[in-house]
């Protein structure tokens, strides 16, 4: 089922509605929040990704990946997602992870004897797990 269509079940195809403002270039405000909700869910089915950068970072600083910590991971996006963050900090045990929340992509990542002294830029939310 496309969006369109959904939009279509969702808000009818009256005059006004959500579709025919969508179809003329002038997206309603109900019909975009609604796309962007869908693809939030769309992605948090997916779970995280790992840039290249990420996994070779992982390799080099020794950071063993479990099932145990992914699923801390993916929880801890998921709540700071709810919150409206867009780039957080997730600070465990085993390090730091920087994630890019609206792509679901983990950028870096830091073990706990790197964060010694380290500056954390770019991000504007931060979780501890």
């Amino acid at each position: 089922m496309s969006i369109s269509e959904i939009r279509k079940l969702q808000y009818g195809t009256g005059a006004g509605s959500a579709v025919q403002e969508a179809a003329a270039g002038q997206p309603s405000v109900s019909g975009s929040a609604f796309g962007e909700m869908l693809r939030a869910r769309s992605l948090e089915e997916q779970g995280l990704n790992f840039s290249k950068h990420a996994a070779k970072r992982m390799g080099e600083r020794g950071i063993a990946m479990d099932n145990e910590l992914l699923g801390g991971l993916e929880q801890a996006v998921r709540g700071a997602r709810e919150k409206g963050a867009k780039d957080v900090a997730v600070i465990g045990r085993q390090g730091v992870f920087i994630v890019n929340v609206p792509n679901n992509v983990v950028v870096t990542t830091m073990s706990a004897d790197d964060m010694k002294d380290r500056i954390f830029t770019n991000i504007d939310s931060a979780v501890i797990m």
